[in-house]
């Protein structure tokens, strides 16, 4: 991933409201220009964050060094950008003597004039400040900030802090015409359904959310959808599963497929059992029409016998998406994904090592389609985010060998980084206003930069254990050294 140097002077007033701001990004991309452009780009995008900055300028230098080739990672260059406006809440923060998610939700987008991005697009759907307040209550941050203030003051060595950050990641590429998806389904004369689709599958559960989507369409058990893996001689020119939009437009193509299918059985049944086709009803491996019931497998053989096509092709392209790159203006993003996270660390002074005590996230997910691989993939997001903000240091010797090159000195985490309590909840209220498969929301992404907090609470520690009233200067990653 790029490394990024941000830099800031921001102004604000006594209550911690941002009046203006300047940033300025400078990323290495390496010897090649590579996917560092539109790196550079989401960076920018989500300067902002969950944050109304009324007035702000925001430059981006993309720098080529005589080093690697820097390229994709998981957030493609937004978690970057949003270290970046945090450290600001932070700093901003520590100057008034405020906690700073009072600072947060007073800079928290609003509605009226108060929810326009620095890109022009309205922020229409945003549910922080009420996810925000639930996520503060069920953590008991407050009274948790005030017993570690507490602890703080009888334990020199070992220093507790508490943070709570939000996240808000556009959801779409910003490569408009990356914005599509294709899908190939077929239904066999005994019921069985093929799916194929133009995803690819990284452990993060895509093929069984669309199988899921296909089933519930013909309302048929799961395990009557084969799934199979992503080749471009059944589905062509397919987009690259990234953006966190996987199952946003794949699935959404796999129904417009199955859909297809559908309304020629729908017409077929109709004609065959004499009834209107708002008669006709799939429902538990069946189709009802009228007082007739079938199972799917007998449709289907009967279908076939009488010469009705049981294959289709279904097409989605994200609606409503524009950006004009010359004026830096327009709407990249379907809809906005929305989280928050408490994370409680604690640092041995002495030596600069830290650990996550406990860690308690809300997420909106929208309608989950499977909330049981949404929590998954948030709680491996959350841990992989904070493996970069705290030990994932890349270093290179005077004669630019690269020395993290193995799990002996490049520090991923493992299972004994895992905070002890780990409480992670899907937003009972979520539901995307946008029309998206099922009125769900993508979760690949956006849990990676809920670890920001893990970084924010060492930093705090730091600048409690020092007694000042400026945020220190700790870059990421948080190592051992770094904080010593």
């Amino acid at each position: 991933r790029h490394d990024f140097l941000i830099c800031y002077d921001v102004g604000f007033d006594d209550e911690g409201h941002i009046l203006g701001i300047e940033f300025t990004h400078a990323l290495r991309c390496g010897i090649s220009s590579d996917l560092s452009g539109p790196i550079a780009d989401r960076a920018m995008f989500h300067s902002d964050n969950a944050y109304y900055l009324p007035h702000v300028s925001i430059t981006s230098y993309r720098c080529k060094t005589n080093t690697v080739s820097n390229t994709a990672f998981r957030g493609f260059g937004g978690p970057q950008g949003m270290v970046g406006i945090e450290r600001v809440i932070d700093a901003i923060a520590r100057r008034l003597g405020k906690d700073p998610l009072d600072v947060r939700k007073a800079n928290f987008y609003g509605v009226d004039k108060r929810n326009i991005t620095p890109y022009k697009m309205k922020v229409k759907d945003n549910i922080l400040p009420g996810l925000v307040t639930e996520l503060e209550a069920s953590s008991r941050y407050r009274e948790r900030r005030r017993q570690i203030a507490s602890s703080n003051r009888n334990s020199p060595v070992i220093r507790k802090g508490i943070a709570l950050t939000p996240a808000k990641f556009g959801i779409s590429f910003t490569t408009t015409f990356l914005n599509q998806a294709a899908a190939l389904v077929h239904v066999y004369k005994d019921g069985s359904v093929y799916l194929n689709h133009g995803g690819t599958e990284m452990g993060q559960g895509l093929m069984i959310k669309i199988a899921q989507v296909v089933a519930d369409e013909f309302q048929i058990d799961l395990d009557r959808v084969k799934i199979t893996a992503t080749n471009t001689g059944k589905v062509p020119n397919t987009s690259a599963t990234a953006a966190s939009s996987g199952t946003d437009m794949n699935g959404m193509a796999a129904r417009a497929a199955a859909r297809k299918i559908k309304k020629r059985l729908v017409k077929f049944v109709s004609k065959k059992f004499s009834v209107a086709p708002s008669d006709v009803r799939f429902v538990d491996n069946s189709v009802q029409a009228g007082d007739v019931e079938i199972s799917f497998a007998q449709l289907a053989e009967q279908a076939w016998l009488a010469r009705i096509s049981l294959s289709a092709t279904g097409f989605y392209r994200t609606p409503k998406i524009h950006y004009d790159p010359q004026t830096s203006t327009g709407r990249p993003f379907l809809y906005f994904a929305y989280g928050a996270a408490v994370s409680e660390v604690e640092v041995d002074c002495l030596t600069g090592e830290s650990r996550i005590t406990r860690v308690d996230i809300l997420y909106d997910a929208g309608k989950s389609l499977n909330p049981a691989i949404d929590i998954g993939q948030i709680e491996g997001g959350f841990v992989q985010g904070a493996g970069w903000l705290t030990s994932e240091e890349v270093w290179w010797d005077d004669k630019g060998h690269l020395r993290t090159h193995a799990p002996s000195t490049y520090k991923i985490p493992t299972c004994g980084d895992i905070p002890g309590v780990f409480n992670v909840r899907l937003w009972a209220k979520g539901k995307n206003k946008e029309k998206t498969i099922h009125r769900s929301k993508a979760v690949g992404e956006p849990p990676f930069m809920l670890a920001i907090s893990v970084h924010s609470a060492i930093n705090q520690v730091i600048a409690d254990k020092l007694n000042v009233d400026s945020l220190p200067p700790l870059d990421t990653p948080a190592t051992p050294e770094a904080i010593l």
